[in-house]
């Protein structure tokens, strides 16, 4: 088959157009036919040498895909039905492995497009939000980079659960997470977030902050962290390393929860994949919930498309069309 490979670690210019094996599957696994995959920041890490695969997985880049079954192994879904479905490597490849469990049925009124822009996204958005911030309506939230995938998916899932939701974001980007749903979107680039949370909120702070930012972000957000509230940190793109008083978190009583997705047990991602789908499926029919793509490129534009995200230009997620 053929599929995005690399030769070395490196920048985007390591990517090329190659072949490489047909994966073989393994007890309740499926076969894919890739229609389309999407970018993460995560891609680029790895294609830097500096977040590698889960031991076992492939080290083909590509963490979601959309598609259609072409060898079902005795599972319940049939040649040929559409599906979408996170993974933990390989979907920049015409064909890839995928436990069974994974997999959720393509909205029809979806592109394979569209469809390739939901299980990373919402995934990881909904792990933060429910399984581990355990947020409730009329709470406040804060979620940085709103423009993001996962920041925009976490605008449109707060906002059906009830939650009153304050976002960051630059200039350009302000108007688009309006429109996904944020009550109170920060430009960061004229305002101090930590103050502007402060006023909007009368000193009461926020309940949950999701974080993808890191370095001295931190120190801020627990400023604007309300009593017994919770800061999840899901990327460190501002910095890996920062200083700050424990005392005032701990004033707080406040918890400062790090997370990753890729690294979760298959258990895991299957009761977290299947809690989301029921919550989300008829929102996603009904157009209440949208995938929100940013453009889409040829796979063989692998790298232009890993330096537009690069170029922080996205707003929403960029689709590779595999073909």
């Amino acid at each position: 088959m053929k599929a995005i490979l690399q030769e070395k670690f490196g920048g985007s210019e390591t990517l090329y157009l190659g072949e490489t094996e047909i994966p073989k599957l393994k007890e309740r696994e499926v076969l894919v036919r890739v229609k389309s995959t999407a970018l993460n920041r995560a891609d680029i890490s790895q294609r830097e040498g500096k977040y590698p695969p889960p031991k076992g997985e492939s080290e083909i880049l590509g963490l979601e895909c959309s598609g259609t079954i072409e060898d079902s192994n005795g599972s319940n879904w049939k040649v040929g039905d559409e599906i979408m479905t996170l993974l933990p490597g390989g979907a920049y490849a015409e064909f890839v492995a995928v436990h069974q469990n994974m997999l959720m049925p393509k909205p029809q009124n979806l592109t394979f497009e569209e469809a390739t822009a939901i299980p990373e996204a919402f995934l990881t958005a909904w792990q933060a939000l429910v399984r581990i911030g355990e947020i409730m309506p009329g709470q406040h939230i804060l979620i940085h980079a709103g423009a993001s995938g996962v920041g925009n998916a976490a605008i449109q899932l707060a906002k059906q659960i009830g939650a009153t939701i304050f976002t960051t974001c630059s200039e350009s980007k302000v108007n688009f997470c309006v429109d996904s749903g944020a009550k109170h979107v920060i430009n960061y680039q004229k305002e101090d977030f930590s103050e502007v949370i402060k006023q909007k909120t009368s000193n009461e702070g926020v309940h949950l902050i999701i974080d993808f930012i890191g370095g001295d972000y931190l120190e801020k957000n627990i400023q604007c962290l309300a009593k017994d509230g919770k800061i999840i940190q899901l990327a460190t793109m501002g910095g890996a390393s920062t200083q700050i008083d424990l005392r005032k978190l701990m004033a707080k009583r406040g918890q400062l929860i790090a997370s990753t997705l890729r690294s979760r047990t298959r258990d895991y991602q299957i009761k977290l994949t299947q809690d989301f789908w029921k919550f989300a499926e008829r929102l996603f029919l009904n157009g209440t919930l949208k995938p929100v793509v940013d453009s889409v490129f040829y796979w063989n534009e692998v790298r232009e498309a890993h330096k537009y995200m690069e170029a922080n230009r996205n707003k929403g997620k960029i689709v590779l069309r595999v073909s």
